[in-house]
């Protein structure tokens, strides 16, 4: 009897051995997608540009096709509402790394929207391009003054004047009569003596004002009391050459310029999406000199990499990217510009303002050299 039962266990268990094994589980069709969504999310950067007929759009646009490196960094630029909403989707919106905005949206923030500490949430990564304030007004009009009480329009909601214009006046403690009308309007408007002045925030010159003739008794008001603004904005000016229609040969109306910041939030340092921005700001910085280069936008010329946006903390990504420029970046030109400034001026203090306007001379006198 025990031959027997050995018998059968010997013959049983060769055919229940193979039935306890685990064969291989196959790969199935959701796994190779989950592994091409984690590739395509891992180094993809959103950035909130603004509405299509700005520039937010265009350079937002150009980053992309400048860093784009496949699936080890891909920038992904959106068509969003402009400075003020751009700084509410980075703080708030899913996937949004990087935002255009304006250097007085802290301001904003601050003195509309009761928003304190923004500016330890989030900081920028460089300056770019700067957009002159422009004030247009009738021949009743000579100083910002006269403008007390009166109608103006700073163009239709969401626009950069509707952001900047009440924080000029609030700041000259001139009370005015706000209008928020479409910028074609509001020109009709102003010709026809319906309203005193308008408000334009844009990069100088643009046609809406060179098409303006001699005739139209238009012109723009002199923005005085430059040194009130030195904390957010920067020194600006409309010349003849920019407007000769409505600025005298050889003339210039003083004003103020708006910084345009491109801003991140403050991920905490070793997280996923403090990497991320890590690689892409190394990437901008370091493929830097492509922008300078036909066929992008111009204006990219105009930006000193090294300058300080009033109000604002440069983020540490940005920092240590500057550091590891080239001598022959702009980091070198601004540290040229120092020594001529400590060379220059000595000890002798200078408002922002004042060293803004000295660093445009200074560089144009640079590019005059160069061309030589």
């Amino acid at each position: 009897m025990l031959r027997i039962l050995a018998l059968c266990a010997l013959l049983i268990v060769p055919f229940a051995a193979p039935a306890m094994a685990q064969p291989t589980k196959p790969a199935s069709a959701a796994d190779g997608e989950n592994a091409i969504r984690n590739r395509k999310n891992a180094w993809t950067v959103g950035v909130a540009s603004g509405q299509l007929e700005g520039l937010y759009p265009r350079f937002a646009a150009e980053i992309a096709k400048v860093l784009d490196d496949g699936d080890n960094l891909r920038v992904l630029p959106f068509l969003a509402y402009g400075a003020a909403s751009n700084v509410e989707d980075l703080l708030y919106l899913r996937g949004v790394d990087v935002a255009f905005t304006q250097s007085d949206v802290l301001e904003y923030y601050k003195t509309q929207l009761k928003v304190s500490n923004l500016q330890n949430r989030i900081s920028y990564l460089m300056r770019l391009y700067t957009t002159e304030v422009h004030i247009l007004a009738g021949p009743d009009v000579k100083t910002m003054e006269d403008l007390r009480g009166k109608k103006v329009s700073f163009g239709p909601p969401g626009n950069s004047a509707a952001l900047t214009g009440p924080i000029i006046f609030q700041r000259l403690n001139i009370p005015i009569e706000q209008m928020l009308i479409d910028h074609s309007a509001g020109l009709e408007q102003l010709r026809k003596g319906q309203i005193s002045a308008i408000v334009r925030v844009v990069g100088k010159p643009v046609d809406y004002f060179t098409k303006i003739p001699a005739e139209s008794g238009l012109h723009f008001v002199p923005i005085s009391g430059n040194k009130m603004f030195d904390d957010i904005y920067a020194f600006g000016e409309l010349t003849s050459e920019d407007y000769p229609t409505l600025v005298p040969k050889g003339q210039s109306v003083d004003t103020v310029a708006v910084p345009t910041v491109l801003a991140v939030f403050n991920w905490p340092k070793n997280s996923e999406r403090y990497a991320r921005l890590q690689k892409f700001t190394d990437a901008l910085f370091s493929k830097w000199d492509r922008f300078q280069q036909s066929p992008f936008h111009p204006k990219w010329r105009e930006v000193n990499l090294a300058a300080d946006v009033p109000g604002w903390n440069r983020s540490p990504l940005a920092v240590a990217a500057l550091k590891n420029l080239t001598p022959e970046g702009e980091a070198s030109d601004q540290k040229s510009f120092d020594t001529f400034l400590a060379t220059a001026q000595g000890a002798k203090p200078i408002s922002p303002t004042e060293r803004e306007k000295l660093f445009k001379d200074f560089m144009a006198w640079r590019a005059r050299q160069n061309a030589r």
